[in-house]
């Protein structure tokens, strides 16, 4: 064998290293970008030797950690689910018992997809290799689970689903629902993309803190039940009870991103901020770990499922890294946070209570009487419905019939209106006439048969007078059907804006930069702004009127759920405390509140198991070290490599965890002598103290630049 192409180890690592913080950077890139260093043409080729070299690179670290995994007794059944994040997973004996003992989110990702090479009429390239991680859920454990829900029987192949309206009179008892209205939740059968892709995503589960813990792949489906299912329960063996969060049907809590585009009864019973225990745990982690897998999308899209899987389980991998590595930091700023929100809504909940006369029980008070009042809301009986309808046509049958008659009238009166030497006017004032009164009588023989229908399927013998007792029992309802349809059409625009609108209320978005949004909003939303005008007319033909809104109303919406209480509001609730602005605003600091002061509570438990966890893993670390040291010197030396480099990152944490204790207002245990001698010898040798000073300070300058900058601006 002569070769010609050598690729030196350091190249791999330094590729590996490169595509893991970049996924974007793909093999054909960094072969583009070695010939030109050396200065020769680029040959395609050089892309399937590259790989080949790679997957080997990658085969071989995959042993070694196979062996240091052996060593530190890493190699036991669960072991990284049950490590992977010490402040979830590490607990201690002598810890205060947590409302949900973990909190996990699981969500689905149709961007790593993959291509069906069958589409093409190519036989597909057999891999029998298998994915080397512990990550993934194998497709006969998710298919146990396929027929656990229950599935909607699609009789129609229009692909445009998304377009149709839910009947409501399918299920009277409720008026509302969640689940068919957003996209995600139509019928699969109807989604035609996924017959051309054979894997059309993954599911995953991540802890609070982000670490991935499960995936799946979603095989030529969107997100079937079946795989949250088998990701749950996988979860409950290893962890047990006790925990958990995802966004779909049959959600405990739904995360408070998805919260936004709920319905209110599904808040109040589901959102974060409204279960104990949650704390400020926004349940939207997996959106965290698809914002930058997506990256992923395009090397992966043509390859073979093994380095599919390959590519995600390198990029998982490295983002738990990661997210170990700025564990720390998400203690440090999480904890400011809620010692800054316990502080402020303590002190706006006590000018509140005082200036409205409210104590802590009315709060849970007005979130019950809201809660019943959702529960109680019903569709009115088919029957009803009917009649309603029959009262909406009975109006329609008097304005055909009013035109109709202003169409004779006004053709009565073109003759005389004309001069008679004028044949030519005459003609085009007759064919106009001739043309308005056969337009207008054919729209009243339509609406005279539409109401003879009506009065057929009600068995009415007399026709209802406009004015009368009847037709009057039943028109509030039908201006109440005009109201909500108008309403409902308001809804839509503002949710297509969703994301623009959630940027007026953000706590760190500055004045003038709302403004400019809402300025920029109201110049390119003419829609909403004549969907709010056509609301408007119909609230004030209510009886008695709603309130109009206005731009500024929808812009300081806390969710779009606040439409249902204007969507559904049969009765007149606006004299009731618990729908009144203010007291909704109270109520909402006070769930607050609750949820900041759960958010230090489990922050203290968090702060005390990593700390614990870092001084454990030093023994640990150390002692295998040494008794490798004489065994096997080869893997020793590797070993104390990565130590290293854990090491370091453990010191930034030990750093930072005696920043957290000495916040003021900590609640949480500062450690022990034996554990603060340990770790003041980490810290020594791998952070430079200063350094991480003068970063913060940088830091906290450019903050305060950029505040003055945007208030001169």
């Amino acid at each position: 064998m002569y070769p010609t192409i050598a690729i030196s180890l350091r190249t791999l690592a330094a590729f590996r290293q490169c595509h893991r913080a970049c996924p974007r950077f793909s093999i054909q890139a960094q072969c583009r970008t070695l010939c030109f260093l050396h200065e020769i043409p680029y040959r395609p080729y050089l892309n399937t030797q590259f790989s080949a070299a790679y997957n080997i690179y990658l085969e071989i670290i995959h042993h070694v950690d196979q062996r240091l995994k052996a060593a530190l007794k890493h190699n036991t059944p669960n072991w990284r689910l049950l490590n992977s994040c010490p402040a979830c997973f590490y607990k201690l004996q002598d810890e205060p018992t947590l409302d949900f003992n973990w909190l996990v989110c699981v969500d689905g990702n149709n961007s790593l997809k993959r291509w069906d090479s069958s589409i093409y009429g190519n036989t597909a390239w057999l891999d029998s290799r298998q994915a080397r991680s512990d990550y993934w859920i194998d497709r006969e454990t998710v298919d146990k689970y396929k027929h656990e829900a229950k599935s909607c029987d699609i009789n129609s192949h229009d692909d445009n689903w998304e377009e149709e309206l839910v009947d409501a009179s399918t299920n009277p008892s409720n008026v509302l629902t969640c689940v068919d209205r957003w996209r995600n939740a139509g019928p699969e059968t109807r989604k035609k993309m996924f017959s051309v892709f054979h894997e059309s995503g993954i599911f995953i589960a991540a802890c609070r803190h982000r670490f991935i813990l499960l995936a799946c792949d979603m095989v030529q489906s969107g997100e079937l039940a079946k795989y949250p299912l088998a990701l749950i329960d996988k979860l409950l063996t290893v962890y047990g009870k006790n925990g958990g969060s995802h966004d779909l049907g049959f959600r405990m809590m739904v995360g408070s991103f998805h919260g936004h585009a709920h319905n209110r009864k599904c808040q109040l019973r589901w959102h974060p901020m409204y279960i104990p225990g949650t704390g400020h745990t926004e349940g939207e982690g997996c959106e965290h770990v698809f914002s930058a897998s997506n990256e992923l999308a395009r090397s992966i899209r043509h390859a073979s499922s093994f380095h599919r899987h390959q590519s995600i389980e390198e990029h998982f991998s490295f983002w738990d890294q990661d997210k170990y590595a700025s564990l720390s930091n998400f203690l440090w700023n999480h904890y400011r946070e809620a010692l800054k929100a316990v502080h402020n809504l303590t002190t706006e909940l006590t000018a509140i209570k005082h200036e409205l006369r409210l104590t802590d029980d009315d709060f849970v008070h007005f979130l019950d009487e809201e809660q019943k009042y959702l529960d109680d809301l019903k569709q009115p009986p088919a029957e009803d419905r009917i009649r309603i309808r029959y009262v909406e046509t009975l109006d329609e049958l008097a304005e055909r019939r009013s035109d109709w008659d202003s169409a004779r009238q006004a053709a009565n009166n073109a003759l005389t209106e004309l001069p008679a030497s004028s044949l030519a006017q005459i003609n085009q004032a007759l064919t106009v006439a001739r043309i308005r009164v056969d337009s207008s009588y054919a729209k009243l023989q339509h609406a005279e048969a539409l109401v003879a229908h009506m009065e057929s399927q009600l068995g009415v013998d007399a026709r209802w007078e406009i004015g009368g007792e009847e037709y009057s029992c039943f028109k509030e309802e039908a201006s109440l059907g005009k109201y909500r349809a108008a309403l409902n059409n308001l809804e839509r625009l503002v949710v297509m804006r969703l994301f623009e609108l959630s940027k007026l209320s953000l706590s760190g978005t500055g004045y003038k930069l709302r403004q400019q949004i809402s300025k920029a909003l109201q110049r390119r939303s003419e829609a909403i702004r004549k969907a709010i005008a056509r609301y408007n007319v119909q609230a004030v033909a209510l009886n008695p009127p709603r309130d109009k809104i206005s731009w500024k109303d929808i812009a300081d919406y806390t969710f779009l759920g606040e439409f249902d209480l204007l969507r559904h509001s049969c009765s007149d609730v606006r004299s009731d405390d618990w729908a009144k602005p203010a007291y909704r605003e109270a109520t909402s600091k006070y769930f607050k509140l609750l949820r900041a002061r759960e958010e230090i509570t489990r922050l203290n438990v968090e702060i005390r198991r990593l700390r614990t966890a870092i001084y454990d893993e030093e023994l640990q670390a150390t002692a295998v070290i040494r008794d490798l040291s004489g065994s096997d010197p080869l893997l020793a030396s590797e070993l104390k490599r990565q130590w290293r480099s854990r090491a370091a990152i453990n010191a930034v944490h030990v750093y930072r965890l005696d920043q957290i204790g000495s916040l003021t207002g900590f609640s949480g245990v500062r450690g022990r002598e034996d554990i603060d001698d340990i770790q003041a010898i980490i810290m020594s040798d791998y952070v430079d103290m200063d350094a991480i000073d003068r970063e913060e300070f940088g830091r906290a300058t450019e903050d305060i630049a950029d505040y003055l900058q945007s208030i001169v601006n």
